[in-house]
């Protein structure tokens, strides 16, 4: 169900007797104010009503208490790993018991305490989301099946260009799971990942650390901010991280700045303007090959009745399948923010936001790929293929969004209604250039062949780039991707959410999207352009018997153009094939066990169609394909988070996912096709992740986690399987003063051996073995 129909409800009070003594959030406020003492959002959330209804149960946003709410942590609920609302979903602030969709919220002080150096990384103790390799040079989420790299957002705008982002900055993390149009546009068939920043907020906050820890680890940040009178705040965040890593010659470098400023020229209105610079240079790894099997067909790795697995020279983990000199990916993004909200003091609120994104990423990469095998280790262990490429994705973002919110009776059912639209323009280019090699393989010199047991690789590679399909001699028999593109997007919803009575919500919604696209073929000098318009409905019923418990019974629908995530180029193909499908029904409960505790449980189905299945024998490149192959995937989530007692926090997971190609999505010529009943790729049918911290004193604190990763496999020809794997982590925590504290965070305990993920059959990355990171924190 897509989070956009949730009510805006705040919770109500909890029933009687659950009570559970909770650390308070502390809220430095400045010094002084003329302020009221609640947000104009709350004061005038009853004005749009006509009549008092004293004999009418009260919709729960008219229940709220006026408590102060400046910090961001106290608007939202948020202690510890708790967060009781949120805004991203809805774009207006909602408890998580009154959105009918599958919701995680991991929260800065999670972050925190898990040190990990990676967005995805993160995402490993929410059930349903696994993480894709991406190619060893962005982050790309598998979420309830669907594989996507753009289905990644920064408060709220699209943040879809492929790269590697950092934490330093977020406030939480928001995983919304099923189709989510309604607020984020096209795509989003699985779910989405959506980041909030630090804001300023008004609150005094001057916080430094620094960071040490295993592969030469070194990490600084700077988080700084107050308010500077009573009409403007400001806030500044900055970072700094340069480490090695377990696989041999990686090594990151990143460093980024976001400056923030909010104003508050009266006590209805708030504008928030942002800005971030930030450069990340890393080694572009692509992981290992697997193990072919003797007597498999040419181009494959294994018979489909017999999976093969990963291959590691003599068990060794971390030697690199690549160059050390020219595998990298690069990315510097710049991006502004300009926000303003109003409260109109009727039942009418507005907010209007743009953002301007630039994005420079280039990436090259030296890999297991081609040959007899397709990059896999030949069943003697004697040789496997390199192949090279290098792609230079750049891409400027323009989106501005306007949402209105209005709150009123109509007779005897109270309506919140929320409209809006979204303005966009991507413009970007999509350059790639083959490499090849001296003294290459008898068939061209686009590969090599290496020694698996000696896989890195310190010879030049020239890079080359092919402008048709013709063989200029040095093997390449497809044109590199040579596009500059431009999308330009008109968007608008309308969603009602309707309180019968205190126990039944209906809500229903639905969005229209323009998708108009144009894309010119640098290498044959052919213009196309493609127009979609699309039509995502949405609905759902809340019913709450008590006020700390909802059930709730959604549908929702979703769109991908036939351009795809990227929507980079334009070829023949794509101009006929129908948008993808995906279409969602699900059913749950929310439970607030305690004030602080929340269980969720999800059933649903989702069903992916129009996927494109390439025409047997067409020409190279042209990108013709059938519009009729599909998925369907059916699952269980169930999630535990927040306070258990006061001293004991806990985040528990367990998704079962049963995840089908439904049609043959590939042509039955192909030795090793994708066909129905195949388990989509990378998705496990258990996962199960616990993490607990638990305070023994005031000054110190120890976490414990544990996650398991049911076997998948490397894709969906289901003939590389990857094993089943469990991790252990751990953290101790000490509160030494009012100004410092420190943490030893442990990731791999036990340093085991396990895949991580992968991007096909013989790109598979090796999970990262044992990690300790020291971290001391300073607040002045």
């Amino acid at each position: 169900m897509t989070a956009a129909f949730a009510g805006s409800a705040p919770a109500r009070a909890q029933a009687a007797g659950q009570q559970v003594e909770i650390p308070p959030v502390n809220v430095t406020a400045p010094a002084e104010t003329r302020r009221p003492s609640r947000p104009a959002a709350s004061r005038h959330a009853d004005r749009g009503a006509p009549r008092p209804q004293p004999q009418r149960a009260q919709p729960a946003e008219q229940q709220q208490a006026t408590a102060v709410a400046q910090s961001q942590d106290a608007r939202t609920g948020t202690v510890g790993y708790y967060s009781n609302s949120t805004s991203v979903a809805t774009k207006t602030d909602t408890p998580l018991l009154n959105i009918p969709q599958s919701l995680s919220v991991i929260t800065k002080d999670f972050i925190r305490d898990q040190s990990y150096q990676n967005l995805t990384d993160v995402t490993r103790y929410v059930p349903g989301v696994a993480v894709h390799q991406g190619e060893g040079n962005r982050d790309e989420l598998v979420i309830r099946g669907i594989d996507s790299s753009a289905n990644f957002f920064v408060n709220g705008f699209r943040d879809d260009v492929q790269y590697f982002r950092d934490v330093y900055n977020t406030q939480s993390i928001e995983l919304l799971k099923g189709p989510a149009a309604i607020t984020f546009g096209r795509g989003a068939g699985g779910g989405v990942l959506n980041r909030t920043l630090k804001e300023a907020d008004g609150t005094r906050v001057y916080e430094a650390t620094a960071q040490t820890g295993s592969w030469g680890d070194r990490r600084f940040t700077l988080d700084a901010g107050q308010a500077i009178n009573e009409n403007v705040a400001a806030r500044l965040n900055v970072f700094y991280e340069g480490a090695d890593a377990f696989r041999d010659f990686n090594h990151l470098e990143r460093y980024g700045i976001n400056p923030t400023v909010t104003l508050t020229p009266d006590d209805d209105t708030r504008i928030k303007l942002s800005y971030e610079y930030f450069h990340d240079d890393r080694t572009a790894d692509r992981g290992n090959p697997s193990q072919a099997e003797a007597g498999a067909p040419a181009g494959t790795t294994a018979t489909r009745f017999n999976p093969t697995t990963p291959f590691a020279p003599t068990g060794d983990f971390s030697i690199f399948f690549g160059s050390p000199s020219l595998n990298q990916a690069i990315a510097t993004v710049q991006t502004g923010m300009a926000l303003i909200e109003h409260d109109f003091d009727n039942g009418l609120t507005v907010r209007n936001g743009t953002i301007a994104a630039d994005y420079k990423k280039f990436y090259q990469n030296i890999y297991p790929t081609g040959g007899a095998f397709n990059g896999g280790v030949d069943p003697t262990d004697t040789f496997f293929n390199l192949g090279a490429y290098q792609h230079t994705t750049n891409r400027d973002n323009v989106f501005n969004q306007t949402d209105f919110t209005y709150k009123t009776w109509v007779g005897p059912t109270h309506h919140t209604v929320g409209f809006g639209t979204e303005f966009g323009r991507q413009t970007g280019v999509d350059i790639r250039n083959t490499g090849v090699f001296p003294n290459g393989t008898p068939t061209g010199i686009n590969t090599i062949t290496m020694n698996p047991f000696s896989p890195t690789y310190f010879g030049p590679v020239t890079f080359v780039h092919h402008f048709t399909n013709t063989n200029i001699g040095d093997g390449v028999t497809t044109a590199d991707s040579n596009s500059s593109y431009g999308l330009n997007i008109q968007s608008g919803y309308v969603r009602d959410t309707v309180d019968i009575t205190r126990y039944l919500q209906l809500i229903g919604a639905v969005r229209y999207d323009r998708f108009d696209m144009s894309a010119l073929d640098m290498n044959t000098s052919i213009q196309r352009a493609r127009l979609d318009n699309l039509v995502s409905p949405a609905a759902a019923v809340i019913v709450k018997p008590r006020d700390d418990l909802s059930v709730y019974g959604a549908y929702s629908v979703s769109y991908l153009p036939s351009t795809g995530d990227q929507f980079s180029a334009l070829n023949n193909g794509q101009l006929i094939l129908q948008p993808q499908k995906f279409e969602n029904k699900e059913i749950g409960l929310k439970w607030n066990i305690n004030p602080k505790y929340l269980l969720s449980t999800a059933i649903y189905q989702l069903d992916r169609t129009n996927q494109p299945v390439p025409v047997p024998g067409a020409p190279p490149g042209s990108g013709l394909a059938f519009p009729n192959g599909a998925s369907t995937i059916r699952g269980l989530e169930i999630s535990l988070n927040g306070y258990i007692t006061d001293r004991w926090q806990s985040q528990l997971g367990y998704a079962y996912t049963d995840a089908r190609v439904a049609k043959d999505l590939t042509a039955a010529t192909v030795a090793l096709p994708i066909l129905a009943g195949n388990r989509v790729q990378l998705v496990p049918f258990s996962q199960f992740a616990w993490w607990n911290k638990y305070r023994f004193t005031d000054m110190w604190s120890a976490g414990v986690g544990v996650i398991y990763f049911g076997d998948s496999f490397a894709s969906s020809d289901d003939t590389v399987r990857l094993p089943a794997f469990f991790r252990f982590d751990a953290g101790v925590y000490a509160n030494i003063d009012r100004n410092w504290k420190a943490q030893l965070t442990v990731e791999n305990i036990l340093n085991t051996n396990y895949w991580a993920s992968a991007d096909g059959d013989n790109n598979i990355s090796a999970g990262q073995g044992r990690t300790v990171r020291l971290k001391a924190m300073y607040k002045f």
